[in-house]
């Protein structure tokens, strides 16, 4: 598979794109105007540049307003292009990319516009050039692919081709099928790009709303599927014009593009067999069956304070490792690892964040197979030297530089509890509150790093992407987005913030990064946990009494029902479909991390976003106040 991208796409000056796009993999680029005019060298300077890191130009870009002018503006537009057809063969290209014309004089007519282009193929056949003519979704006279493809066709000149962009098409709700009755040979270039549903104008949400293929709604795989059924083996490119990306890292919006053309394309080879695209094997998406364990890292004070907790939530010490200071805390199928090994990864993560998750391990069906498919999608992998007794576990690097393990079920890390810890005593004095399994876990992260994220989750995971959900703050919005397996073996929300005002911007202020800031656990009875939490001296996160008035009144509960929720400080939230949540918060720890314990009903798949609000205020409160410096 040839890959491209649009220099547009990323930050920073040429220099700096090259190198990024060179890093992450690309075969080449679409050079835009502007980096070229913005560049101090030469054409053939900046041509030898793009070469010197081992990419082509594919493209040069862009063209617009050029067909179906009157005169004089006719010849002005033909000899702008001759200006162009200079610049491409110093920079060593042949591909001009020619945009349907929004200009307010342009005069319509397929004929017309043909016979423009038909002489424009001339002109650029002369000088070893080709054209391809894109219809952009608010073209004046040409918005649709298929006026576009005439236009070519009536061209009928060689040197003049039609280039296909995923997003003037889905995005103008155009079916894509009639993509593979066009002849292979007239296609001269394939963009890519992504981009939410919404209702805004397309000229707009072109300019600032485009993601990477896999971050967005649009169905850019029918696209695709439509594409190389017409036998096409070309390059295929991204063109991302989005805010965020032109003010974040050039390297990893890259690493992203890449990873996002790679995806697609195994997302077709498994979709289209026979399809003509040529991408590394890799295994199908891990299907994650739940969470194995969850490690923090720890000095020995914060150790015993964590510990408390996690006696107080009716977890017990259960083993030790056999050669590290780590001990394994265990209630119903939840595993919590607690680290204060004084060298190592989570030694180093605890200098960096403090207290904090700095490992989980996720359960899979082949684990091997997992850690080679996130590895040919571009994720790091990760290993330390093992101690003695260790066993050899599959890990790559996750959000904010942690570490995701992988374990299964086969023979050889089936028994990782029994070969790498010794079982203790057990504790007397534990009493476990009906915690069963982790229902889910909450990352914050900064709101730009939500789609790099997002994208890392389901290109390698079964896990599909909820909608977003804007949670108010006190202090600002959080940007919420759940990600989840289709059996709810695994469950991540992943929370995106814009200011450290807020609360999970604060946390992820004082953590020094992106972290998980809480961890949900499932109950059959929340009313009885509450009760066994309550006798460990467990003390949850007061919610104030108006919050129960207007559940009280809002979901039309028993008045008997909601004292029981108040006496308890539970909230509760229903799906409008017969289901049911229930959810009891602990008070924060540290610099914000707290814990929640949940309980669905009725195949309830939310995560009770209503409440959010609430429960981060009330959080809030009990935080160190803003201005009072970290300890």
């Amino acid at each position: 598979m040839q890959t491209s991208i649009a220099t547009v796409s990323i930050a920073g000056d040429l220099g700096d794109k090259l190198t990024a796009i060179a890093a992450a993999g690309f075969n080449g680029i679409e050079i835009f105007e502007q980096d070229f005019i913005a560049h101090s060298g030469s054409p053939a300077e900046i041509g030898r540049m793009v070469r010197d890191h081992g990419l082509r130009i594919d493209l040069f870009q862009p063209v617009r307003d050029f067909e179906g002018l009157p005169e004089p503006l006719r010849t002005k537009a033909f000899d702008r292009i001759e200006r162009r057809f200079d610049l491409m063969g110093e920079l060593g290209t042949d591909l001009l990319l020619v945009s349907s014309s929004t200009h307010p004089e342009s005069l319509g007519g397929i004929d017309r516009i043909a016979a423009d282009f038909a002489e424009l193929g001339a002109r650029a056949a002369a000088r070893g050039m080709r054209i391809c003519y894109e219809a952009r979704s608010w073209g004046k006279h040409v918005a649709d692919y298929r006026d576009a493809w005439e236009v070519v066709r009536r061209a009928g000149h060689p040197a003049v081709g039609l280039v296909l962009d995923s997003f003037h098409t889905l995005a103008k709700k155009v079916d894509p099928e009639g993509i593979r009755s066009i002849p292979a040979d007239r296609i001269f270039h394939v963009q890519l790009a992504d981009a939410p549903v919404i209702n805004m104008d397309l000229d707009y949400m072109s300019r600032h709303f485009r993601v990477m293929p896999g971050e967005g709604d649009l169905p850019v795989l029918d696209f695709l599927r439509a594409v190389a059924a017409t036998g096409y083996d070309g390059v295929y490119s991204l063109e991302i014009l989005n805010d965020q990306l032109r003010g974040g890292s050039a390297r990893i919006a890259a690493q992203d593009g890449h990873r996002s053309l790679i995806y697609l394309a195994d997302q077709l080879r498994r979709a289209e067999p026979s399809a003509r695209i040529d991408v590394p094997e890799m295994p199908a998406k891990g299907r994650v069956t739940g969470v194995e364990f969850v490690e923090f890292s720890a000095n020995e004070e914060e150790a015993e304070i964590l510990g408390g907790m996690l006696h107080r939530l009716g977890f017990s010490p259960a083993a030790q490792h056999v050669a590290k200071q780590v001990t394994l805390w265990k209630q119903g199928d939840i595993n919590i690892v607690i680290n204060t090994e004084q060298e190592g990864f989570a030694h180093s993560s605890y200098v960096m964040h403090g207290t904090s998750v700095c490992d989980i391990g996720l359960l899979v069906e082949d684990a091997r197979a997992t850690a080679e498919r996130a590895q040919a999608l571009g994720a790091n992998l990760f290993s330390q030297r093992r101690g003695e007794g260790e066993l050899d576990i599959p890990a790559i690097r996750g959000v904010g530089g942690s570490v995701l393990h992988f374990l299964d079920r086969n023979p050889e890390l089936a028994g990782v509890w029994a070969v790498e810890f010794d079982p203790t005593k057990p504790d007397p004095g534990a009493s476990p509150t009906g915690l069963t399994r982790i229902d889910h876990v909450a990352q914050v992260m900064k709101h730009e790093e939500m789609l790099t994220w997002m994208l890392f989750y389901t290109s390698i995971f079964e896990i599909e992407k909820a909608p977003e959900v804007d949670v108010a703050d006190p202090g600002g919005i959080v940007h919420s987005r759940a990600l989840q397996g289709a059996d709810g073996g695994l469950r991540i929300t992943l929370n995106g913030v814009d200011t450290h005002r807020t609360f999970a911007g604060r946390f992820v202020s004082d953590s020094f990064g992106s972290s998980v800031q809480h961890l949900a656990f499932a109950t059959g009875d929340i009313f009885e946990t509450a009760r066994m939490l309550a006798a460990n001296g467990f003390e949850s996160l007061p919610i104030p009494a108006n919050y129960y008035g207007e559940i009280e009144s809002g979901f039309g509960l028993d008045v008997e029902l909601v004292q029981a929720f108040q006496a308890a400080n539970i909230l509760y939230d229903e799906d409008g479909a017969g289901g049911s949540y229930f959810q009891l918060y602990s008070r924060p720890y540290g610099d914000g991390f707290f814990f929640e314990i949940v309980e669905r009903r009725g195949g309830y798949d939310g995560y009770g976003a209503p409440n959010a609000p609430y429960r981060t205020a009330a959080l809030k409160r009990l935080g160190r106040p803003a201005g009072i410096p970290r300890l």
